[in-house]
């Protein structure tokens, strides 16, 4: 879609984080927003600041993990704006600690956030895009997504499920007018996880910019990629370090100290969780939605 000004968009995840970002770009851009989130009243911040754009900005609360939630979500912004034709799955979460530390609950809400929420709400859009012949998917995946690293394996696993999806969704849609795209960060500074650390990238890695990112979502859409990776580290050679035999590429980021960064913030995050209370962890986990 290379002209997507005066189109409505729904952005998840859109109170905190990267969702704000994207949120402006697309603004930037001439799309009208619906933004979804938990938080109502950083939404309405949000949605107060993206006026200046010019375009309509609707903040609606929602439950990502809620199916209900979703439905009603698809109905309000169906009411505000009409059709919608272009949907970032941007929320997500993420907790860096020892899998044998998660809770269950803890890892559910990994799964219903990340994965599961994305895939419900794609699903009930869909069909209206389809009926129109028009609309574009975009998926916030992740590098760990790419490559998954200990102590935040769940959260790669959900990310890698994104990936394959999209993949396979794509090839689904081709030639009605929809497509999908997946958009893999690697350490954003600024807005990302790490960022909420107080911590910097691994030299190995690098970091990209939440304007980057945000660029990478318009130019994914517009131009209708399948994937695009928005990290400055020797990302391709990783990728066919990765190709050739995994255990290569696992041993560069042992030695380079990727791993051992993880490690320690894992560390870090696991002697705060026997301080803290359930619900400051809480805030702890909900990073970007």
């Amino acid at each position: 879609m290379k002209n997507i000004k005066g189109l409505n968009a729904i952005v998840t995840g859109g109170s905190r984080g990267l969702g704000p970002i994207i949120a402006e770009a697309l603004a930037k851009e001439g799309v009208n927003l619906v933004l979804a989130a938990r938080s109502k009243e950083e939404l309405t911040i949000v949605a107060k600041d993206l006026s200046v754009h010019g375009t309509r900005t609707v903040a609606v609360p929602v439950d990502i993990t809620d199916a209900d939630s979703l439905k009603k979500l698809v109905e309000q912004a169906h009411r505000e704006l009409g059709s919608i034709e272009i949907l970032i799955n941007n929320a997500g979460i993420e907790w860096v600690c020892s899998y044998i530390k998660l809770s269950l609950e803890y890892i559910r809400r990994i799964i219903d956030t990340n994965l599961r929420g994305p895939l419900l709400l794609t699903r009930l859009l869909l069909p209206h895009m389809l009926e129109r012949g028009k609309g574009h998917v975009v998926t916030m995946s992740s590098l760990g997504g790419q490559k998954g690293s200990p102590y935040s394996a769940t959260y790669a696993a959900t990310k890698a499920g994104l990936i394959e999806w999209t993949s396979g969704l794509r090839e689904e849609l081709r030639g009605t007018g929809v497509s999908a795209s997946v958009v893999c960060p690697g350490f954003v500074s600024e807005k990302g996880m790490f960022a909420v650390y107080n911590k910097r990238a691994p030299a190995m890695t690098g970091e990209t910019t939440p304007d980057k990112v945000a660029k990478a979502v318009i130019h994914a859409i517009r131009e209708d990629k399948q994937e695009i990776i928005v990290n400055p580290g020797p990302v391709l050679i990783m990728k066919l370090c990765e190709a050739i035999h995994p255990a290569i590429m696992t041993t560069i980021l042992r030695l380079s100290g990727v791993y051992e960064f993880y490690r320690k913030q894992a560390a870090e995050n696991e002697a705060a969780e026997n301080e803290a209370s359930e619900g400051e962890l809480d805030s702890g986990l909900r990073i970007r939605d």
